[in-house]
């Protein structure tokens, strides 16, 4: 028979998944012989079971009494008892920290009669049993039967005014005590429960309710924590810290939570209960004070934080009540932290001998990493918000609005800084991206144009503010509330949280950033300590990281942080600004010799691209991607040429570039002419740049270049344009590897034959996933993405992480049938996933060789890397 109910002193802290976190460190202090109220925990077993079938389990209330009646004998009074009750608290229980996101009630056992024993028990103190008696109305009233608190609180309010809640005598609670009851019995056509076992019964149920709470499925989905953990249910015998002045309530952390610092953090409350130091409904006093309220739990307290410090290896959260004198421990669990203090904390620990290298590596994570390198607005200034979008590249902006990406570099060289703001970007918006402090657009997600680019940037970037009405042609955008935002109007967006505000918000600089960059020496203790972390995780991870850069500054700052390679250079990024007029050439080309000498003007160009870029890589791998949008990228808009070609000072060519915008115009381009078709179709395009790469590579010592062929489905398709590719390579001398990107599912499908022509796969995640999924990328972000991530059927979306259980089988086909045809295949990832904490564990897992990801993004794959690698090796040990 199942077993759903452990007493304290039978689990532990490896017990999280059945007994929840803060039942299994329950158990654990338990067993430690540390100052535990006696208790037991209800299984996240039976929470599941109520959840999934509507009632509770057949045997648990047995189970419950049975353990109840142990409790009882422990404490010599049972619940309820009238001239001596034992009360309770009812608690959740998570397997993760969830703080304050479910259900808690506390003083359960209390009636009418019983109230009187209490009174006694506390040797005549009535205005601490009717205290007792209205919180617990008040909290049953509002978590199991769910009424609105604000009317508990205005009843309270009523009564005292202008006083503190701890200036109301005995009499004036029981009168409030009465009037809680009438609320019970207005808003539920009941009387509040008199019954102790009742009571206990209905709050056990409602904490497995809260599970499912508006509110604890925002915070699971916020913090990725899977929806059908359930939680546990912890009851325990009620100490009480509002007994009076010798008694009350705290909050303490074994260091700084905050920074990592030693210390003595937190805060106590004389007089209470638990639950008014997390409402606030007081002020409280540092815990340092409580050394001169009570010496003597102080120093046992200290000396509990110690122990328990030293146990669980890490900052400990604890949560204490003092019961006239006597301390007693109500909680403990692994602390959350700033990202700052969780660097600083690992090293300490292993400064201390407490824990290893190997484990402070595991310790922090890529997103925590991610957070230290961008700047961050001032947390104390104050701001005016006008507006909110997707949080697309993190960091803090401020600059003048402009509109267009040539205001933006004219401003900017000007000295000016500027937030590019558009509706959406599209690749003739570089330049302004470049110049840009920011990019904010109306239109958009996380992995549009303007969120892809400005993240290989390392740009700030706010997309998808659907509130702005953005008017380019007026020069600027109207905010809800009717607030307008003209050009050279500061404003501030904040890439981490979304958020748009009006003027100038002061900003913190990263000095992680700054050591990255080498500008900045391993100085003080946070960049001591990403320091220390980042070296020992390089030499522990086995994936290769490389950088997504198309320039050679995006090459020598790839370098800077930490780029083994580039694993992604995109050459349409060429054929942009200047250089679109020689591409138009080629389009409008109805000769070979017209096309040939379009193509002989872009090589040269070409070819200066390339030698910069192999002198900033400095003798390490670079990927070349092969040109892979269609060419109407790079030609004029339809609906503007249209209306050109309508007016008597349109030219010749201006007729001829609207009737071959409308040859190439698709109705889907993404799945049309682009990649290796585009290089098929058009002779002499592929072998142009080809050349280009072999003899930028010919005049770089050490250049090491890979040519990647884009959207190759059949392995004939790569079968002819590689065999062009080794003559001219040969003809120039040139050795590289010549490869693909696998980004269409049959190209993972079929990957034992394409390995037999391709020397290297690199996978491309984004164009991967929106073809596995039938996505269009920029199109269901902003449009039903929130509504899936709302009914669970994305925990994240597959955009921002790899979708395992789809593309990630895909992946791990194509690399097994890669490598059976081909062994010395490599492999690597070179879509935004490459700077994913979890893509990049599942890129370990799945044999690549390297992940590639924007420059920014390096640090955090570096990390995550050595993480993967650490993890691994400690599953293989077990």
């Amino acid at each position: 028979m199942a077993k759903y109910v452990y007493d304290f002193t039978e689990g532990n802290r490896n017990l999280k998944d059945l007994l929840g976190g803060k039942g299994a460190n329950l158990a654990e202090m338990t067993n430690l012989g540390l100052p535990v109220p006696p208790g037991f925990t209800i299984t996240t077993d039976a929470c599941r079971h109520y959840l999934a079938e509507g009632s509770l389990p057949d045997g648990l209330e047995q189970e419950v009494a049975g353990h109840l009646a142990a409790l009882e004998s422990t404490m010599g009074r049972k619940l309820g008892q009238a001239d001596d009750p034992l009360l309770v608290s009812v608690r959740s229980g998570a397997k993760f920290s969830m703080p304050g996101m479910m259900e808690t009630v506390l003083n359960i056992g209390l009636n009418d009669e019983s109230v009187h024993g209490l009174a006694k028990q506390a040797g005549g103190n009535d205005r601490f049993a009717w205290d007792s008696y209205r919180r617990l109305i008040q909290m049953f009233g509002k978590t199991v039967l769910g009424i609105d608190g604000d009317l508990f609180e205005g009843a309270l309010d009523r009564l005292k005014g202008r006083r503190q809640d701890t200036d109301l005598d005995a009499g004036e609670l029981q009168q409030l005590v009465e009037a809680y009851k009438g609320i019970v019995r207005e808003q539920t056509g009941a009387d509040f429960p008199a019954d102790p076992r009742e009571q206990m019964r209905l709050a056990v149920m409602a904490v497995f309710d809260s599970w499912n709470a508006p509110r604890a499925i925002l915070y699971r989905r916020q913090e990725r924590i899977p929806a059908d953990l359930g939680t546990a249910v912890n009851i325990m015998a009620m100490v009480f810290g509002n007994y009076g002045d010798d008694s009350g309530t705290g909050v303490a952390f074994t260091r700084d939570p905050g920074s990592g610092q030693q210390g003595i953090y937190g805060d106590y409350l004389q007089n209470a209960q638990g639950e008014d130091v997390v409402a606030g409904i007081r002020n409280t006093i540092p815990l340092q004070d409580l050394e001169r309220i009570d010496p003597s739990s102080y120093r046992e307290l200290l000396a509990i934080m110690e122990t328990l410090e030293n146990h669980y290896r890490d900052l400990c959260d604890i949560e204490f009540t003092i019961e006239r004198g006597k301390l007693w421990m109500l909680q403990t669990r692994v602390g959350k932290r700033t990202a700052a203090a969780a660097f600083c904390i690992a090293t300490q620990l292993v400064d201390q001998g407490l824990i290893t290298m190997d484990e402070a590596v595991t310790r922090v994570t890529g997103d925590q990493l991610a957070q230290l390198m961008f700047p961050r607005f001032d947390g104390g200034a104050e701001k005016k918000k006008i507006a909110k979008g997707m949080n697309a590249s993190p960091g803090a902006a401020v600059g003048k609005a402009v509109f267009s990406s040539e205001r933006a570099v004219e401003l900017a060289e000007q000295g000016e800084d500027v937030i590019l703001v558009r509706r959406e970007t599209n690749p003739d918006d570089l330049a302004g991206m470049i110049a840009a402090r920011g990019i904010l657009t109306s239109r958009g997600g996380k992995t549009s144009h303007a969120a892809v680019v400005a993240r290989g940037m390392g740009k700030t970037c706010v997309c998808g503010a659907e509130e702005l009405e953005v008017l380019p042609a007026e020069r600027r955008f109207i905010a809800p509330g009717g607030v307008e935002v003209s050009e050279g109007d500061v404003i501030s967006i904040d890439g981490r949280t979304g958020e748009v505000f009006l003027g100038e918000v002061p900003v913190v600089p990263s000095v992680v950033v700054e050591y990255f960059e080498g500008a900045a020496e391993p100085a003080d203790d946070l960049v001591k300590a990403v320091d220390r972390i980042m070296r020992h995780a390089d030499g522990a991870r086995r994936l290769g990281v490389r950088a997504n850069a198309d320039t050679p500054d995006d090459a020598a700052r790839a370098r800077r942080f930490g780029a083994q390679g580039i694993g992604l250079c995109r050459t349409e990024h060429m054929f942009l600004g200047e250089r679109r007029q020689l591409v138009e050439d080629l389009v409008l080309a109805t000769t070979d010799e017209e096309r040939q000498a379009a193509l002989d003007a872009l090589e040269p160009l070409q070819k200066s691209d390339f030698i910069g870029i192999f002198q900033a890589m400095d003798g390490v791998p670079v990927t070349i991607r092969l040109i892979d949008p269609p060419l109407h990228e790079f030609l004029p808009d339809l609906v503007e040429l249209s209306i050109k070609a309508a007016t008597q000072e349109a030219t010749d060519k201006d007729r001829r570039l609207l009737s071959a915008v409308k040859r190439l115009h698709e109705q889907n381009p993404m799945l049309g002419l682009r990649g290796v078709r585009l290089g098929l179709v058009i002779p002499g395009l592929f072998a142009m740049q080809v050349k280009a790469i072999a003899q930028a590579a010919a005049e770089v010592p050490g250049a090491r270049p890979e040519i990647m062929i884009p959207l190759v489905a059949a392995v004939q398709e790569l079968e002819s344009v590689r065999e062009e590719a080794v003559k001219i390579l040969a003809e120039t001398g040139v050795e590289a590897l010549i490869g693909t990107m696998i980004e269409v599912p049959r190209a993972a499908l079929t990957a034992g034959r394409i390995a037999e022509a391709a020397e290297f796969f690199s996978f491309g995640t984004n164009d991967l996933t929106q073809m596995a999924w039938g996505f269009s990328r920029d199109d269901v972000e902003s449009s039903f993405f929130h509504r899936y991530l709302d009914l669970g059927i994305f925990g994240v979306s597959p955009f921002e992480s790899i979708d395992r259980e789809g593309v990630g089988r895909l992946i791990e086909i194509a690399v097994a049938e890669g490598r059976a045809a081909r062994p010395d295949l490599h492999l690597g990832i070179c879509g935004e996933h490459g700077g994913d904490p979890d893509s990049v564990h599942f890129c370990h897992d799945a044999g690549l060789d390297y992940v590639s990801c924007s420059p920014f993004r390096i640090p955090v794959a570096r990390l995550e890397a050595g993480r993967a690698a650490l993890a691994e090796n400690e599953s293989d040990t077990r």
